[in-house]
């Protein structure tokens, strides 16, 4: 087996396939990719992916992109059982949709306070851009009460989780969140953090990344409350 993933320790999606790696125990050549320094445009690697996007996965000859399809094809080649995405239909199923509400909702509406700071320069955050944020995160909080369950997609981890504790994470260092609007978020945080290997994971990496959005000197005028 030879796995190599191209990373960067900033991203939440870099983050989400770190956990899974971590969660599944294995041996994967982790490579930098420095997005500060445009490595990701270089001819090098857009010969590996023409989307120039990280992470990305590449074991022996095959090639994969989009954090969601890495951490999905991850588990159905190496892990020991199905819990981490489990093969029933109907649990699939809402494993699925939770990581397709994390890539279409809450990535898509924090990327886009994302590109108006890193990108445009900004230095307040827009306010129906944070509303919409915040609203991703409203409905999370609802599945969270209405269905009592521990995890995002039911009562055992998923790698629904790791994409969407990394999503969740770096949303709050970007616009902090009040533990008392959503309770039932941080009580799942709480579990998160507890996994042996969140903090390698996940931890260092949204360190990173909050440093950055520290330096950018963002005065926030919309309330997370």
């Amino acid at each position: 087996m030879s796995l190599k993933l191209l990373y960067a320790s900033q991203s939440p999606p870099s983050r989400a396939s770190l956990l899974t790696i971590r969660a599944l125990g294995l041996d994967v050549d982790l490579v930098q990719v420095n997005l500060a320094a445009h490595e990701h445009l270089t001819t090098e690697f857009l010969e590996i992916n023409p989307f120039h996007t990280v992470p990305t996965l590449q074991d022996e000859d095959f090639t994969i992109w989009d954090s969601h399809a890495i951490n999905a094809y991850l588990v159905d080649k190496h892990a020991d059982d199905d819990s981490l995405y489990p093969k029933d239909l109907q649990k699939r199923a809402v494993v699925d949709q939770r990581l397709h509400f994390d890539s279409h909702v809450l990535s898509a509406r924090l990327g886009a306070i994302l590109s108006s700071i890193l990108r445009e320069g900004a230095k307040t955050i827009a306010k129906d851009k944070a509303d919409a944020l915040l609203q991703g995160l409203t409905l999370i909080e609802s599945v969270f009460e209405s269905t009592k369950n521990s995890f995002i997609a039911g009562n055992t981890l998923t790698i629904a989780d790791f994409s969407i504790v990394a999503t969740i994470s770096s949303a709050n260092a970007v616009l902090p969140l009040a533990s008392n609007r959503f309770p039932h978020i941080f009580e799942w945080l709480a579990r998160m953090e507890a996994l042996p290997y969140y903090k390698e994971a996940n931890q260092e990496g949204l360190d990173a990344f909050s440093a950055l959005i520290k330096s950018k000197h963002i005065v926030r005028q919309i309330s997370a409350r």
